[in-house]
């Protein structure tokens, strides 16, 4: 499978940086230019024919912390866009609450391509897409891994523990710290702010991922309008 290839070589980078310095990261980054091409032109499942484009993602490459959705939904298959649709909007207002830009992070998902009527994506799409995430976090090397919902949770931590138990605990994925929390999509199903509420639930959470990413900020943290719990 050719998403295997591209896999491996990026495997060879990552081995070829931990031994020698790669001067201004021109492997790291040509690496990456290549994924995102082989990302947009990946016709790995059956979910290539029904997209109006691939979404690789946003954010920048130089970060800790990255988030990992679902999938993507209608305004992000039109726009090619991760996480800028309702959903998306609420997740921006979620971090900028908490301290934290959507410029300063990176925001992927599971598949890189929309499932028909927004429905889950299935194993097989998701093992078919998998190896395109795993090239992503070999590159951007995160210190702290979101996933945002069930189906992120469990395809990256392979457990079958629901994302109620699951949210604000840290687990560990090959040597990387995991937070899963709420899906905004779930947020927008239940707009109850009450104590114990699955907003309530995300607000004490990313005041608990703000704690821990500043442990791993480089420089200030930028300037933030304040804001309510959203």
């Amino acid at each position: 499978m050719e998403n295997l290839k591209t896999l491996e070589n990026l495997k060879n980078v990552e081995k070829t940086e931990n031994g020698a310095a790669d001067a201004g990261g021109a492997k790291r980054a040509a690496a990456w230019e290549e994924l995102r091409t082989r990302v947009a032109s990946c016709a790995g499942c059956e979910l290539c024919r029904t997209r109006t484009n691939t979404v690789f993602g946003q954010g920048t490459a130089e970060t800790p912390l990255v988030f990992v959705g679902e999938g993507p939904g209608e305004d992000e298959d039109l726009q090619g866009l991760a996480f800028v649709g309702r959903a998306g909007q609420l997740l921006t207002r979620i971090l900028t609450a908490g301290g934290i830009s959507r410029e300063e992070v990176f925001i992927t998902n599971v598949v890189k391509c929309r499932p028909p009527g927004n429905r889950v994506p299935s194993t097989e799409e998701m093992m078919r897409c998998g190896d395109w995430l795993e090239a992503q976090l070999l590159l951007l090397r995160p210190k702290i891994l979101v996933c945002l919902g069930g189906t992120a949770a469990k395809w990256i931590l392979k457990t079958t523990e629901g994302i109620t138990a699951l949210r604000g605990r840290w687990l560990e994925w090959r040597g990387i710290e995991v937070f899963p929390m709420f899906h905004p999509s779930y947020l927008l199903r239940d707009e109850s702010r009450r104590k114990g509420s699955p907003k309530d639930l995300t607000w004490q959470d990313v005041q608990t991922l703000k704690e821990r990413f500043g442990r791993y900020r480089s420089g200030p943290c930028p300037v933030q309008k304040k804001e309510a719990a959203p």
